[in-house]
């Protein structure tokens, strides 16, 4: 650490907290130029923490500075600047803790199965968010913003030549610029006629959220500016590796939508409509970072994330057919590059997970997220029943006395041997073929008996048997394991 530095920020902290510091400690950088350091002092009994930041750009900081200040004194969920330097390359900020939106999701984002805390988690922060972009949006002065004061024509081409240039030239694939260059201006005009009168954060990801006593807090929102809110939604339920699967996204629009109609009436289907254009848009600028801090700039972090954000796009193509006849020469391109060798063979490389649901036949069959339609689908309803005996109303096919049941009756043996059949030659052909993804769902009346026990025996069956990775999810006990 720069001693000039370190001696500015702890001069900092002495006027917040009137002692010096007793130690720094550098944090891991992010994507920007910024640092940040972990400033402390545990000689008075208890911890003091701040976090002390050098910024490059003395406008980019007076920005977040300016924000930070406007949006405390709205109450919302943002780090507090407390000092800050006269030349403002340097401040210090309440300290959030550890916790990134993006590890608080860990699980989920790995197996695809959010638990209900990470849901949870998910629900407040979609819903936050709506009250940042409203309440944050009265009283701002937009001028004080960096770079700019609003979305327009020029930050739209910005982001659109940055994916051109930075990503899709980078994988040598040819295409006619001057027709790209039409369905560009097309997607202009499509994403400068929503609506721009909120606060629009632009970076809205997983990784820019706190999550501190339990509350999501927002953090690096200096590139900010008036705005559509739609774009962060975008950036927020489509980051190349969350993971969101499509049901969650619709189950987390929905909550928004439910918070953004607190400030404005609010069209549902014409909003879902326009967000997918900015679906597109953002999926394009991420792509174009990625190129840029991956190919240019060497950072492996950057490159990882291209094949999650080439499979968003994938999807997006598979399922906006009204979208690509908007951008049909876009579209042509993108399809064909997600298509390209190497964007394939990373396809081709992700291992076979299969899914395995216990469900109530009440409450409908499990949707499958995969985008593959379902799979198997197995009616329990015609093995003997213990749960028609009170006895066991309290137990679940988890439960040793449920277990004991089932299995001295010996009807639910039988019916998985045939279950175990059918299963093991797809699971076999798709390892062959290289697929992803399989779905094997067992239901019965309650979905807490039978249906819960045979998935149980499904999912070590199939994992002792191939050792692929198995997620078990017994949906109406909200449980959620993987094997």
């Amino acid at each position: 650490m720069d001693e000039v530095i370190k001696k500015r920020l702890c001069t900092l902290y002495e006027q917040v907290t009137g002692v010096q510091p007793d130690e720094v400690v550098a944090l891991t950088q992010s994507g920007s130029n910024r640092h940040y350091y972990r400033l402390l002092d545990r000689r008075q009994g208890s911890l003091c923490s701040l976090i002390g930041v050098e910024g490059t750009s003395r406008a980019e900081n007076h920005a977040f500075v300016y924000m930070s200040q406007h949006f405390v004194a709205k109450g919302l969920p943002v780090p507090r600047v407390l000092a800050c330097s006269e030349d403002e390359m340097c401040y210090v900020q309440q300290d959030l803790g550890d916790t990134l939106l993006f590890d608080y999701i860990a699980e989920g984002r790995k197996t695809g199965v959010f638990c209900e805390a990470e849901k949870q988690m998910l629900r407040r922060t979609i819903r936050a968010l709506a009250r940042v972009q409203m309440e944050g949006a009265d009283g701002l002065d937009f001028e004080q913003c960096y770079p700019q004061a609003a979305f327009n024509e020029r930050s739209v081409f910005w982001d659109l030549n940055y994916f051109k240039y930075c990503f899709l030239k980078a994988t040598e694939l040819e295409f006619q610029e001057d027709r790209l260059e039409n369905d560009f201006i097309a997607l202009s005009r499509v994403l400068l006629g929503a609506p721009c009168t909120g606060f629009m954060y632009r970076d809205f990801q997983s990784r820019n959220v706190m999550v501190c006593d339990g509350e999501p807090f927002f953090i690096d929102f200096q590139g900010g500016r008036k705005g559509p809110v739609y774009y962060d939604v975008a950036s927020f339920l489509w980051q190349a590796k969350a993971n969101l699967h499509d049901d969650l996204r619709g189950e987390l629009i929905e909550e928004y939508l439910d918070a953004l109609q607190g400030y404005v009436e609010v069209n549902r289907d014409a909003f879902k409509a326009m967000l997918q254009h900015f679906v597109l848009f953002r999926t394009l600028q991420v792509l174009g970072a990625y190129g840029f801090r991956g190919y240019f700039e060497k950072k492996p972090h950057f490159l990882q994330s291209i094949p999650y954000a080439i499979e968003n796009l994938r999807r997006w193509l598979q399922v906006n057919a009204d979208c690509r006849q908007a951008y049909p020469y876009l579209s042509e391109v993108l399809a064909e590059m997600v298509d390209m060798k190497q964007f394939k063979e990373i396809a081709v490389a992700k291992p076979l997970v299969v899914k395995v649901y216990s469900f109530s036949y009440k409450k409908g069959i499990p949707a499958d997220d995969s985008g593959n339609g379902g799979g198997y689908v197995f009616d329990c309803r015609a093995v003997n029943n213990p749960g028609k005996y009170e006895r066991y109303h309290a137990y679940t096919g988890l439960d040793e006395p449920v277990i004991r049941f089932i299995e001295d009756d010996g009807e639910m043996a039988v019916f998985l041997e045939s279950a175990y059949r059918l299963v093991d030659a797809s699971v076999k052909r798709y390892i062959d073929r290289g697929f992803t993804s399989l779905m094997v769902s067992f239901g019965c009346t309650g979905g807490q008996h039978r249906s819960v026990y045979a998935a149980e025996k499904m999912a070590e069956h199939i994992h002792a048997r191939y050792g692929v990775t198995v997620q078990l999810i017994h949906r109406e006990q909200n449980i959620h394991r993987q094997l």
